[in-house]
Parts: C-alpha cells; structure tokens; sequence
C-alpha cells in the first residue's frame, strides 16, 4: 500500500500551475464544506479534487472524486487518499451525523469541473446542465467544441425548429457538465489507464525504465475523433481524373514505337 506521507505522483509529473487551478463548477451546501476540507488535504498529496457526492446510500455515503493532474486514478491512489482524509475529515467534522467515505476515480464518463477539462475533452459528446438559464435553457447535449475566455462552445445535437446548433455557454453558469460513455471515450480511457498504469511500474521498479530516445506519450492531450466530411460536401467534392487507365497504357505503347495516334489530327 502506498505511505500518504509520500508524495504518491511522480514529481516529474505534478505541475503546480496545474494542481492549483481552481475549479469552475463547484458544489453546494454541506458538500461545499466537504470540499473545503479535502481540497487542501489532496492537493497537498499532488492529487486534484473533481466532485463531491452525497447520497442516501447505505445511511450517508460521502463519495469523493480525484485525480492525478494527468486525469488518471489508480487503486492505490484512492487508498493513499483514503488513508490520508479520513481523520482529517473526522476532525473538522464537516457532516454532522456518521457516513461512509468513498474515495473514487471521475470515471470514463467523467465530471468537467475545470477549464483545462474542457479543453482536453474537445470534441466529445457531453451532457450540461446550467445553473443559470441559457436562452431560456438549462439542459444542454452535443459536441464539446473550443473554450473561448470565460465561454465553451457546444455543437448541440438536441435542437429544435428555429433554435441554432452553435451555443456557448458560461463555464462559471455551469451547474453540471460531463462526459457521455461512447465507443472513442471508452478507448480514451484505456489509453490513458494503460499509460498510467506503465509509469507507476516504472517508478516503482517493477518495469523496465524506458529508453532516453523513446517519446513520451502526453496523457492531456485530446485524441478526441476527428471530425468527419459532411455528406453534402464529399458528393460536391471532385475527384481527380485517373492517370493509370488502359487508354494512357495504350497511348503510352504508340508513343514507344513512334506511331501516329488515329484519333489526333494531322
């Protein structure tokens, strides 16, 4: 099990600009207390708070959601994190009645809490609820597009007649946004697990270190799918004449033994 007084993330790794930006969608009420707590406690740890849940299961159930600053979470983090918070939260006593604690990764269909996962999800699908009314709208699904300033665009794949598809929405208005499970998330995911998974081997010495030559994989950038052509636009498109066809074979054999093509002029 990994000692929390360690810092359990590769010092390589952690970017302090990048553990310290702040999150854009926050919670409420008694889960904001239990943020206030954790926050400082994890981030201290060189890991990331996403979201704080509390349910009714089993009682109380407070699930807290982390990551490394490279979005992975491995078991052993959560029980580093686990082992790290738990009298920490027992003595600010931020829920005023007995819960379980439930440490967790975001999941592949993850919360975007934060500018920089906004950024990197680019080009997934995405369900957004707003906190303020967007156009009259609070519930938003569709393509996740650029970040313009304090603004994320969205290419919306639940419009109506007369509404337009192109919207951006005010991170900071945000009361819920994430990730929708499909087929190019769920490999995302595994890439990014088995990548994390590769380094931690390394840094404890159970896998060969890689080679000085070898590059290193970055594990925030965005293999989201690359857009495909619009139908409309592939049949404009005009494809190149051949330039391999019988008819420049035989053209090309006259041309060889000097012969007068019967088809040109004098």
């Amino acid at each position: 099990m990994t000692d929390p007084t360690a810092d359990p993330v590769p010092a390589d790794v952690v970017a302090l600009d990048v553990i310290d930006e702040p999150r854009l969608v926050v919670e409420p009420g008694v889960a904001a207390r239990v943020a206030a707590v954790a926050g400082p406690v994890l981030q201290g740890m060189g890991y990331r708070l996403v979201r704080i849940r509390i349910s009714g299961e089993s009682g109380c159930t407070v699930q807290i959601m982390a990551e490394r600053p490279d979005g992975t979470m491995l078991i052993e983090d959560c029980e580093a994190v686990s082992k790290a918070l738990s009298p920490v939260l027992d003595v600010a006593d931020p829920i005023e009645r007995a819960y379980r604690l439930e440490i967790s990764s975001p999941g592949i269909d993850r919360p975007l809490v934060r500018r920089s996962d906004f950024e990197r999800y680019a080009g997934y699908l995405v369900k957004i609820e707003m906190a303020v009314a967007h156009d009259g709208r609070k519930r938003f699904r569709g393509v996740l597009g650029t970040v313009d300033g304090e603004r994320v665009r969205l290419l919306r794949d639940d419009i109506r007649p007369g509404e337009d598809a192109d919207v951006a929405l005010t991170m900071e208005d945000i009361a819920d946004a994430r990730l929708v499970l499909t087929d190019e998330l769920i490999a995302e995911s595994m890439r990014r697990g088995k990548l994390a998974e590769r380094e931690l081997k390394q840094s404890l010495g159970l896998a060969p270190a890689p080679p000085p030559h070898a590059k290193r994989s970055d594990p925030t950038k965005s293999n989201a799918p690359k857009p495909k052509l619009a139908k409309s636009a592939a049949k404009g498109a005009k494809k190149a004449p051949p330039k391999n066809t019988k008819e420049h074979r035989l053209a090309a054999e006259r041309l060889r033994r000097g012969e007068i093509d019967p088809t040109e002029g004098d």
